[in-house]
C-alpha cells in the first residue's frame, strides 16, 4: 500500500467533458495513465457551468444545455511522482489548463482490499 504524508504536489487538470484521446474520453486516459505510473490516486470531477481560454460559457442549465462541460483531474503525489508524471500530461492536453499546488497531505488511506461494502467501516 502506497503511503502519502506530509508535503505533496496537487496537479489539475482542467479539460471539455468532450475532449477525447483516440476515441475516448481524455479525463479517462489521463487517469488510466496516472495509475500505470503508480501515482496516489486520481479524481474527476465533473462540472456544472464554466469558461476557459474560449471564453464560452458551458452549463447545465436547461435552457442552454451543453454537452461540453468542464472536467477538472485532480491527482495528488509526491513532488518527484507529480513532475515525472508532467511530460505525458504535454502529450495529451492540446487544449486546457494544467495547474500545480503545494499541499499538505494529512490522512491517505485505502479500503482494505478484503472489505466488501463500499463506505461501510468496522468501529
Amino acid at each position: 500500500m502506497t503511503r502519502l504524508t506530509g508535503n505533496a504536489l496537487r496537479v489539475t487538470i482542467f479539460i471539455g467533458e468532450n475532449d477525447v484521446w483516440h476515441h475516448k474520453p481524455l479525463y479517462g486516459e489521463i487517469v488510466h495513465r496516472a495509475h500505470q505510473a503508480g501515482l496516489a490516486g486520481a479524481s474527476v470531477f465533473r462540472g456544472v457551468e464554466g469558461f476557459g481560454a474560449s471564453s464560452l460559457i458551458h452549463t447545465t442549465r436547461l435552457l442552454s444545455l451543453s454537452e461540453d462541460l468542464p472536467v477538472a483531474i485532480v491527482i495528488v503525489d509526491t513532488e518527484d511522482r507529480v513532475r515525472a508524471f508532467l511530460p505525458q500530461l504535454d502529450e495529451l492536453v492540446d487544449e486546457g489548463l494544467v495547474i500545480l499546488d503545494d499541499c499538505e497531505v494529512i490522512r491517505y488511506v485505502g479500503r482494505a482490499k478484503d472489505e466488501k461494502a463500499p463506505g461501510r467501516r468496522k468501529r
